[in-house]
């Protein structure tokens, strides 16, 4: 049984297709809601292994695919690691891998991760908490245009350049609430969404290598997977989207000109697949949400 409903966790069934005897991917793991599904239709002989970065995802995953004993294989990790991972573990090749890039509701309702503006917290936005570099290091250290660039680049803030002043001429910083007032004053706007949201998502960005993570775990899936076997990404920021659709169609075209076996795109004209509106109304988190789904040759 799941434990919740994971965004577009239909589609990624339908798209993976899991069946018995065959071996399955989850990079990105978290609470096990997908893992579960994928673990139910490739019963009872399928295997998984489930990463994260994040031990304290992990210890839940744990009870929740608990049931599902020796099938189940967890492991604390970046998918940026993947092939090395699944070598280790006996997952390669593999006949699936899933990416969901989403950050689970978990983790933004714990304040002492840092990852929220709602709650009080220090400024840690770390997915693996070993990882030497804090949200607060960056807040507190880069150089001011350093710090907009980042701002602009991986939150899309228009208002990057003023936010970096205000940020450095407050100095120093150690809390989620002061790091949001501090942006809510430099903007001086009120909207749908709550003015810290593009700054708290590059910082968390920043702070955990996601663009590079992923560009990497792209690669390291391709290597993964046995012929046939299918890799699904669910993106919910337009610059990890754009990475995974250009690594796709730059797979695609690799495979036109005869390049080896790459990857051939699952959805007509390489369109991403988004929630249905009863999905997006019952889940608002799954607006965003853009898979896709490509097959190895």
């Amino acid at each position: 049984m799941r434990c919740h409903e994971p965004v577009l966790y239909e589609e990624v069934m339908a798209g993976l297709a899991p069946s018995p005897g065959k071996d399955y991917i989850d990079g990105t793991v978290g609470a096990g809601g997908h893992a579960s599904g994928i673990l139910q239709l490739s019963g009872p002989s399928g295997r998984l292994l489930g990463i994260d970065r994040d031990e304290h995802a992990l210890q839940v995953a744990r009870e929740v695919l608990a049931g599902y004993g020796s099938r189940v294989t967890l492991v604390q990790g970046s998918f940026a690691r993947l092939s090395d991972i699944a070598r280790e573990h006996g997952f390669y090749p593999a006949h699936g891998v899933l990416y969901d890039l989403g950050l689970s509701t978990m983790v933004l309702t714990t304040p002492e991760r840092g990852f929220s503006f709602h709650l009080e917290g220090p400024l840690d936005m770390r997915f693996d908490i070993t990882s030497p570099v804090t949200a607060a290091d960056l807040v507190n250290t880069l150089p001011e245009a350093e710090l907009a660039d980042l701002l602009y680049y991986c939150g899309g803030e228009r208002m990057s350049r003023r936010i970096a002043r205000s940020i450095v001429q407050s100095r120093p910083l150690y809390t989620t609430v002061e790091l949001a007032e501090v942006i809510a004053r430099a903007v001086r706007r009120r909207g749908r969404i709550h003015p810290a949201t593009r700054s708290f998502q590059a910082l968390r960005m920043a702070v955990n290598n996601e663009l590079e993570v992923l560009s990497e775990g792209l690669r390291q899936a391709v290597d993964v997977l046995a012929p046939g076997g299918r890799l699904a990404v669910i993106a919910f920021h337009s610059l990890e989207d754009r990475i995974v659709k250009r690594y796709f169609r730059e797979q695609a075209k690799a495979r036109a000109e005869g390049q080896g076996p790459v990857l051939r795109l699952l959805v007509p004209g390489g369109k991403p697949i988004q929630a249905s509106r009863t999905e997006q109304e019952r889940n608002p988190a799954s607006r965003s949400a853009k898979m896709r789904l490509a097959e190895k040759l």
